[in-house]
């Protein structure tokens, strides 16, 4: 996958890994409202999805600055802090305290600014997981027991920023690791 992945980084924290500029507005909108008297170092750089790879594995929450509401915040860090699999949007929506909020998590999930750390891909509609695990169950019966089916291709994956097809890629590099 030949992506060039743009890091933004606010005093050495990850603001921003996107495919484009889109949060620069919203970074900036966000620096704007510090005090004048508070200075800042601003800086981006372009990495591959290879380093993108390598550099996701040694990030913390403490080493990115998010710039989002609280709501927002808590849905990221929540995705930031589990296992890496399929999660469906419900999921998500109770584990970050909101059952009833599947659309707000929805929401926020798609505003994630920091692309595959914070892994939005990971998030797929509840009928998904569901048609995936009649899959995996269905393919459990298989000679091979489940490990030559991966019809990630024929499922639908949700809607993603940068599109279907790179979340489906995001997703396979993400559940090989």
């Amino acid at each position: 996958m030949q992506i060039q992945w743009i890091v933004t980084e606010i005093d050495g924290k990850v603001a921003s890994i996107a495919t484009d500029y889109r949060h620069l507005p919203r970074i900036g909108t966000e620096l704007a409202a510090l005090p004048p008297q508070e200075t800042f170092s601003l800086g981006t750089r372009k990495i591959d999805t290879a380093q993108l790879l390598e550099f996701a594995q040694y990030l913390t929450w403490e080493d990115l600055r998010p710039f989002g509401s609280p709501f927002q915040l808590k849905v990221w860090k929540t995705l930031f802090e589990l296992p890496r699999r399929l999660y469906s949007y419900t999921e998500i929506a109770a584990l970050a305290g909101n059952p009833q909020g599947v659309r707000a998590v929805a929401h926020a999930v798609a505003l994630n600014p920091i692309a595959y750390v914070i892994p939005c891909h990971l998030v797929v509609p509840k009928e998904t997981m569901d048609r995936a695990q009649e899959i995996e169950e269905s393919a459990l019966a298989t000679l091979f027991k489940g490990k030559d089916l991966y019809l990630l291709d024929k499922l639908d994956v949700g809607a993603y920023a940068y599109g279907p097809e790179l979340k489906r890629e995001l997703i396979k590099l993400q559940l090989a690791q």
